[in-house]
């Protein structure tokens, strides 16, 4: 059995992308906003794309494999036409299909993205499957290791606690193996002493500061190295916050790095899956053995590419592209520290 040099763990949906035309942006007065549409009519929409295999581990695993690494996913589908789809899908994106699971009688998530100016809200709707580890024999003292160099856990359904205490086990039985933890919004919901073993586990752990935020159960607009500090707390070994135009911070307990955005070629086409790139591209760095000041210039280049198109998937880059913008960075483009 080959190793994998990158496994992502999570849920995998389809989701069309609905253009909207009619719409509009409301704000609260608590700085929230809504997407406002007319009640009871007929409201014209520009078009609609169809995304099959995507979500947040998936994406995950779409963007190792672009970036070289011998990448595969473990995700549930059931035994339909979409889950079909999503298979095809993997595989032609150099994603190995391994660990998927088509289970009988269970329909493939399929979700609906409403696609508004440069932003988007999503309709989702969770199939409950019969979560179970990947059949990965343990590490034994005889023979090669089949266990995956890095294992990225993301995004899973809100009735999904009994399958990460599963995983708790499964990770004790794979200790070579590192693991990256970018938490989607029902592992938070979680709370933090249900997945404690799971924090301690996480060599990187990657969230944006509003979630940094809602899972330290901190006020709005704290600073950066309390957020930081107060995550490192929780027990990962390094600590990764995107915090949008003012780019990304990390902290490996010794210090606290910068790497500012990569500046837009154009003006960003459509959001989706800014997080997952860079959460992805830092990873897929460290599994390749670069160390954290480097790993942390791959995620905007990354970031940057997936919001000049639709989607998740389409503006992932190669190793190759990756390593040209990297050669035509401005000056500006490089890691700083951050005072405490």
């Amino acid at each position: 059995m080959e190793q994998l040099d990158f496994l992502a763990i999570g849920d995998i949906v389809t989701e069309p992308f609905i253009r909207l035309r009619e719409a509009e942006i409301i704000t609260k007065p608590d700085g929230a906003q809504e997407l406002a549409m007319s009640w009871g009519d007929k409201i014209p929409y520009d078009y609609a794309i169809p995304m099959p295999a995507v979500g947040n581990a998936a994406n995950a695993a779409v963007s190792a494999a672009r970036l070289g690494l011998k990448s595969g996913l473990n995700a549930y589908v059931g035994k339909d036409a979409l889950g079909d789809e999503c298979l095809t899908t993997l595989a032609s994106n150099g994603v190995d299909t391994r660990y998927m699971v088509q289970e009988d009688g269970k329909e493939t998530n399929h979700h609906f993205v409403l696609w508004y100016e440069s932003d988007r809200t999503i309709l989702v709707k969770h199939t409950e499957f019969d979560y179970q580890p990947p059949a990965i024999p343990p590490t034994t003292a005889n023979g090669p290791s089949t266990s995956p160099k890095w294992i990225y856990l993301s995004s899973l359904s809100e009735h999904s606690l009994p399958f990460h205490l599963k995983l708790e086990e499964f990770f004790a039985q794979h200790p070579e193996s590192k693991l990256t933890f970018q938490p989607g919004t029902f592992q938070m919901n979680m709370g933090v002493e249900a997945l404690k073993a799971i924090y301690e586990r996480s060599e990187l752990f990657v969230v944006n500061k509003e979630e940094a935020e809602r899972i330290l159960k901190l006020t709005p607009h704290e600073e950066i190295p309390t957020l930081l500090k107060g995550l490192k707390a929780l027990g990962p070994k390094i600590i990764a916050i995107t915090d949008g135009t003012h780019g990304a911070y990390a902290f490996d307990g010794n210090e606290m790095l910068v790497v500012p955005m990569y500046p837009d070629q154009k003006a960003p086409y459509e959001r989706t899956g800014a997080g997952d790139a860079f959460a992805s591209s830092v990873s897929a760095a460290l599994a390749l053995g670069l160390p954290l000041r480097e790993a942390l210039l791959w995620g905007p280049i990354n970031s940057m590419c997936v919001v000049q198109d639709v989607g998740a998937q389409r503006g992932l880059i190669t190793r190759a592209q990756l390593d040209e913008y990297l050669k035509s960075a401005p000056e500006a483009y490089k890691i700083t520290t951050l005072n405490a």
